[in-house]
């Protein structure tokens, strides 16, 4: 969306993006943001899980002695 408002030109952004048609550009820039994020967010393997990351003692004592 950032390339077309800066260009103005459906066909830049179809090229920029590899495109061989400008219909399918333009159901990438009609798309609702929200739906990609929801869509991306199905694809996460299953297995993977979010969580924290705890960084270990070590590492921090190894980063305040600046070593």
């Amino acid at each position: 969306m950032m390339v077309l408002q800066a260009t103005g030109d459906i066909r830049k952004v179809s090229l920029w993006m590899g495109h061989n048609d400008n219909l399918a550009t333009q159901i990438h820039l009609r798309t609702d943001p929200t739906e990609k994020l929801e869509a991306m967010g199905d694809m996460v393997p299953p297995s993977l899980k979010k969580g924290q990351f705890t960084v270990p003692d070590k590492l921090i004592e190894m980063l305040k002695s600046g070593k």
